[in-house]
């Protein structure tokens, strides 16, 4: 006996010291930090600045994207919105004692040369592009992610990233070119020859041909993850770099998917017309080049996983009416929508103003919970308030009762950057709020998503955004489906947002953008129960009715008036002549706490009967209410 003790103290004796090894090791392994900030602050009136701003970010995101993979070893400092230095107000956060990254040391690199030197064992080295063909440089961030290399631009004078990083420094080996290496260009766009290293004759547009030349390379083949894609602006910024706020090249939103070896495009969803930044195409080429990728993708996952877009039209610099396109804003960011859903595919909509977003490839490996359970209210608890009658009918006695879409929050990029101006806000908790976030922005923020919820307060519920896990077009994925002419995405969608609505304890899709696709049928809507069981706010509907004890409600207007004056007074117009029913929904776009209680005030000095619920006793009166309606009001 005495022999067996002996041995099973040795076991444990032996696991303690692996454990502490263990942790040894993750206390030395030191998290390199780069300051990118002064890419800030070049001079964009300038080539030289134009090209440090561009150079500099892009070649150090790819190199994240590589190293952070299956670990977080690198952080960079970059993001600024107002006066919040996002990546140093999430830094410190997690850094506090009993947090995620407290007691990790850091290794500070000053220079592009300290920084790939420390790196290089983790790279197999370079990609280079080509500066006069702008969409080298996304197929490029494409190619860095499949084959473990940095993205750096060709320029071979003295003082360029290329000529410090590859000709001098650590000098890092080319693995790939995308340009001849005396500097000329690979692709021509010429109608009538061959597209470089492929059978594919060119697409008679310089734009394109290099996105073709990665299809038939790394898609055809296999190569790449089509389970995600990334969806930014090319090297058509440096023409255009004061269209948009400065950080809006979106370089550093390029880690994460290259992380995942994802393929990254930048075109145009028209049909009708030249892409505006390739006047000279044939017509509708970048549609044509986009729904090859698509197609692919959604081949490869075999319809039974979605793709994950990241990004958003460039609106600003092309595609639109700003750019000397036919289309204006919304409709493009519709169409490409409605585009992408044909094909299985959403978006995480790194839109403009707020777009950029640095470090998801680090923030990626932050430990989440299993589950995050959030309680549905009951009839007793709603009798108790008034709301319900002794006999389980609803209680409206002249009230009318509203509920704001609290967002927009379908995207990384924007609740990283106004966490710190919104949520911290210290009137939140005041009013009862129904915060409306993608569940799917796990994947590139998962320690905001965790934040919310560890430091909501009663008064904050959470329902799902636009529209679902992701921001697609349900209607695209009834059949028949317009555009691609698949069978149904509506299953593979279900699992899909089933599977993070489950760990975060969601039931309420708080807006369904059917834009300019067909509104859900019943499949579509069955699909909907599935996942999200109390409740959808759809554009394309009838003003409510119950589906399967689903209750809808048609999406209303949209409240954004900076003066909450105005803002009330519009509610209560609005209250007054919508009297078919007495439920009320409103979308409002990054609005402080602050405002909505100024609103509310104002609210009740103008009708004292309009009544702001939260969403559980929202929406399980409007159920109630359809049931007792017949189920449908017209």
């Amino acid at each position: 006996m005495k022999e067996i003790i002996k041995i099973i103290n040795k076991f444990c004796a032996v696991n303690v010291l692996l454990l502490l090894c263990v942790n040894d090791v993750w206390a030395a392994d030191k998290i390199g930090v780069y300051d990118l900030r002064y890419t800030l602050r070049s001079d964009l009136n300038t080539k030289k600045g134009v090209d440090m701003a561009w150079d500099d970010v892009h070649t150090v995101s790819t190199l994240q994207g590589v190293v952070n993979r299956d670990a977080p070893r690198l952080y960079v400092y970059f993001v600024i919105e107002g006066k919040n230095d996002i990546d140093d107000y999430w830094w410190s956060k997690y850094n506090q004692q009993g947090k995620w990254l407290y007691g990790r040391d850091t290794q500070q690199y000053r220079t592009m040369e300290e920084l790939f030197t420390a790196y290089a064992s983790y790279i197999a080295g370079v990609v280079v592009y080509d500066g006069n063909v702008p969409s080298t440089s996304n197929v490029a961030s494409s190619v860095a992610g499949i084959e473990d290399l940095v993205a750096i631009r060709y320029d071979n004078t003295p003082g360029s990233l290329y000529s410090r990083l590859v000709l001098n420094g650590p000098k890092l080996p080319v693995k790939r070119w995308l340009l001849n290496p005396d500097g000329t260009s690979m692709f021509t766009g010429k109608k009538g020859t061959k597209i470089p290293e492929t059978e594919r004759w060119s697409t008679g547009s310089l734009k394109n041909d290099p996105y073709v030349w990665f299809i038939e390379k790394y898609m055809k083949t296999g190569k790449c993850n089509t389970e995600f894609a990334a969806y930014y602006i090319d090297q058509y910024w440096k023409q255009k770099p004061f269209a948009s706020v400065r950080n809006h090249h979106t370089l550093s939103n390029h880690d994460f998917f290259v992380s995942k070896k994802a393929f990254f495009f930048d075109l145009s969803p028209w049909g009708d017309e030249p892409a505006t930044d390739d006047p000279t195409q044939p017509v509708g080429t970048d549609l044509n080049t986009l729904k090859e990728m698509l197609l692919l993708a959604y081949q490869q996952n075999k319809n039974e996983k979605m793709c994950y877009i990241g990004g958003f039209p460039s609106w600003a610099y092309k595609y639109t009416m700003h750019a000397s396109g036919i289309h204006d804003d919304v409709p493009t960011e519709w169409e490409f929508s409605r585009v992408i859903s044909a094909y299985n595919a959403f978006k995480d909509a790194d839109a403009i103003g707020y777009g950029a977003l640095a470090n998801a490839s680090f923030w990626q490996h932050f430990p989440t919970k299993k589950k995050y359970v959030q309680n549905w209210v009951s009839h007793k608890e709603l009798q108790q308030r008034g709301l319900l009658t002794a006999d389980g009918k609803v209680n409206v006695d002249g009230r009318n009762f509203i509920i704001f879409y609290v967002g927009d929050y379908d995207a990384s990029a924007w609740i990283s950057q106004r966490t710190p101006s919104i949520w911290d806000d210290p009137s939140r908790g005041k009013l009862p709020l129904m915060w409306c976030i993608s569940p799917v922005l796990e994947e590139r923020v998962p320690h905001i998503m965790h934040n919310f919820r560890t430091t909501a307060t009663d008064n904050d519920y959470f329902a799902a955004a636009d529209n679902g896990a992701g921001y697609i077009m349900p209607g695209m994925l009834q059949e028949p489906r317009e555009i691609s002419g698949l069978p149904s995405g509506l299953e593979v969608w279900g699992k899909h947002c089933k599977k993070y609505y489950d760990k975060w304890g969601l039931s309420i899709t708080g807006f369904v953008i059917d834009g300019h696709a067909p509104g859900l049928n019943k499949e579509g809507l069955n699909c909907y129960a599935s996942f999200s069981p109390n409740g959808i706010v759809p554009q394309k509907t009838v003003t409510a009715l119950l589906h399967d004890n689903m209750p809808v409600i048609r999406a209303d207007w949209d409240i954004n008036d900076n003066d909450p004056k105005v803002a009330a007074g519009r509610i209560v117009e609005r209250v007054r002549e919508r009297s078919v029913i007495p439920f009320h929904w409103f979308r409002n776009i990054l609005k402080k706490p602050t405002w909505y209680c100024d609103v509310m005030n104002e609210v009740r000095l103008q009708d004292e009967n309009i009544v702001l619920l939260d969403a559980p006793a929202f929406f399980e009166l409007l159920r109630i209410y359809l049931k007792e309606s017949d189920s449908v009001i017209k």
